[in-house]
């Protein structure tokens, strides 16, 4: 039998935290047939959220940890969404959005930390299609956010 999602996130020493209400008037995600849209999540790590600009105020390796910050929260949402983060039959595409100094090009890197650690989760149900963007700000001064496309059961 296949290891489970949530063996490798107990094995990964992540804890899925609950779904976080969205901030405004829209849905934190959304399913139609066998596909769910997630709304982009935010690098946050127990109520700490990781700010600023890549290439100004931090690094590309913090920008990786907040990067898989907002992955875990995506998952947050799958689960909230499908009670059960086994009907995931597949992670179709994630964008990643970097708040980035004019100069930062590493968008690509900080992205890999989502995408590590949703193929270390979702094992080959994780193998996804990415985009990394560049952008001069996002909400909250957030340092990332991301967004993701699954096939579902």
């Amino acid at each position: 039998m296949s290891e489970t999602i949530e063996k490798r996130l107990s094995d990964l020493g992540v804890t899925i935290p609950a779904a976080a209400a969205p901030a405004a008037n829209y849905v934190p995600y959304c399913r139609t047939g066998n596909l769910l849209f997630t709304a982009g999540q935010l690098p946050l790590n127990d109520g700490k959220l990781v700010a600023g600009l890549l290439g100004r105020d931090i690094d590309t390796a913090a920008g990786k940890e907040g990067a898989k910050f907002c992955a875990i929260n995506v998952l947050a949402q799958a689960k909230a969404a499908l009670g059960d983060l086994e009907k995931i039959r597949r992670l179709v595409k994630i964008t990643v959005f970097v708040a980035s100094a004019a100069d930062f090009v590493e968008q690509h890197l900080v992205a890999n930390g989502a995408s590590d650690f949703l193929v270390a989760a979702l094992g080959e149900r994780g193998k996804h299609a990415r985009s990394a963007v560049g952008t001069a700000s996002l909400p909250l001064n957030a340092a990332v956010e991301i967004e993701a496309i699954f096939e579902v059961e």
